[in-house]
């Protein structure tokens, strides 16, 4: 194998290495990439304006909400992680929380705000950057307090008092509603002030939601209990706060797979669907500047009497007109319907991979030659073909084909040629539960490519 005259990955322009290589190391497990989306995102384009101006209103300190809604397949946790990025450009922090019966009911909304904090991720910073927010606001307080004159930088209790003042005034809003928001950072303050890192440690794990911390770290802090349903609102308007305070003008918060609130008790749904209703209530009138929550869903979810349907307010603030050419969708819609692809979107999925993909290759021509534009659209064909033709729920199990048997191959071994060397064989053990479905109604699950 031969790697003469040809670049290293680092030196190939436009995509750098190491995002190619998260890029194509998650493609190959089969799962969707939590950065670098825009090197491979096809059919988005039509959203960018309006989203970006969605994004620049929360920045100013306004609120956005939006509904994702497409089959499975269709890409809308893509499209979240997508816009997660174009936020996190903008500094914006990010969470995304799956909504599940057991793990994350939409109903109990002290979950939601727990999941939130621990997978709070910035531009800088992974889950949970919840301590790290923290820290760099009590920071930003200082450097104000100085460079307003109210303290001298050598006293140290002055500076304190001066910031203490200063975090009440910025949580006064919080502190009608959710005083121990403001009371269990002050106690952090004065934790990590008296090199106490177990108390520090936990009443950030209070803030974030967490249960079972410490009793004496709370009572140190003047607060109790754990947080409920009603005071989760509170603590997130907090931390919108905070956040905005230290550089990060506003929060994407992403609510996925809320369809399974189909499948829940009668009476936990009607619960889940009022907590829905609730938020958007409360966005709307302005508790939450700087928050761009979005939601995504079936179209069973949003039509269906098993989903929104069933609370006619929240149906009516979710109504959006699918009667018309999708073609003409409006991109500023609350509903945001994503087609899903067909067999020529697959291919053009394919070349934008084969193009990331070629700069980490230790042999990229070879690459392009071998996986031609012609073979990408064949192997399209015949993964769509062991899926029942269902092109809208390929692209997980294509990429994957695509990387791991076909770009692996043709990347390692110089005699290796996917039209003659390799059969396209689909397992049922990879396959998800939708897309095994599928391919049992497609009867024989092996196709030789021609």
């Amino acid at each position: 194998m031969s790697t003469s005259a040809v670049d290293t990955p680092d030196e190939r322009p436009g995509i750098s290495a190491a995002r190619a290589r998260d890029v194509v190391d998650a493609l190959r497990r089969g799962t969707v990439p939590h950065q670098g989306l825009g090197l491979f995102a096809v059919g988005l384009d039509r959203f960018a304006e309006a989203l970006d101006d969605d994004l620049a209103t929360v920045a100013r300190g306004g609120s956005a909400f939006h509904a994702l809604r497409g089959e499975y397949g269709s890409g809308k946790t893509f499209f979240a992680r997508w816009l997660a990025e174009r936020a996190k450009r903008r500094g914006l922090a990010v969470s995304e929380v799956q909504i599940s019966e057991t793990e994350t009911p939409l109903h109990r909304l002290e979950t939601v705000y727990r999941r939130l904090s621990e997978r709070l991720t910035t531009a800088t910073h992974p889950p949970s950057a919840l301590r790290a927010v923290v820290d760099s606001w009590f920071y930003a307080l200082e450097e104000e307090v100085l460079d307003a004159g109210e303290a001298d930088e050598d006293d140290e209790a002055g500076l304190g008092r001066a910031v203490d003042e200063l975090l009440e005034r910025r949580l006064a809003d919080v502190a009608r509603t959710t005083p121990a928001f403001s009371a269990a950072l002050r106690g952090y303050r004065d934790a990590v002030a008296a090199g106490d890192g177990a108390r520090a440690e936990a009443l950030i794990a209070w803030l974030g939601g967490q249960k079972s911390v410490a009793a004496a770290a709370k009572r140190a802090a003047g607060v109790r209990g754990d947080l409920d349903h009603f005071g989760a609102l509170g603590f997130l308007q907090g931390l919108l706060t905070v956040l905005r305070d230290c550089g990060h003008p506003g929060l994407l918060l992403v609510l996925d797979e809320v369809e399974t609130l189909q499948r829940v008790r009668g009476d936990v749904r009607e619960k889940s669907l009022n907590a829905l209703r609730q938020f958007l209530d409360e966005i709307d009138a302005g508790r939450f500047p700087g928050l761009f929550l979005v939601i995504t869903g079936t179209p069973a979810f949003y039509d269906g009497q098993q989903g929104v349907q069933r609370l006619a307010p929240l149906a009516q603030r979710l109504a959006t007109d699918f009667t018309t050419d999708p073609r003409f969708d409006s991109p500023r819609a609350v509903q945001l319907r994503l087609s899903g692809f067909d067999l020529a979107s697959l291919g053009e999925l394919g070349r934008k991979v084969r193009e990331v993909y070629a700069a980490t290759a230790r042999n990229p021509e070879r690459v392009a030659l071998r996986a031609d534009d012609a073979y990408l659209d064949e192997l399209a064909r015949a993964v769509t073909g062991t899926l029942g033709g269902r092109a809208g729920i390929a692209p997980r199990l294509y990429l994957r084909k695509l990387v791991a048997d076909v770009l692996d191959r043709v990347d390692t071994f110089d005699d290796f040629d996917p039209r003659q060397h390799y059969t396209l064989t689909v397992n049922t053990a990879e396959l998800d539960e939708v897309e095994r479905n599928a391919a049992a109604s497609a009867g024989d699950v092996e196709l030789e490519l021609p």
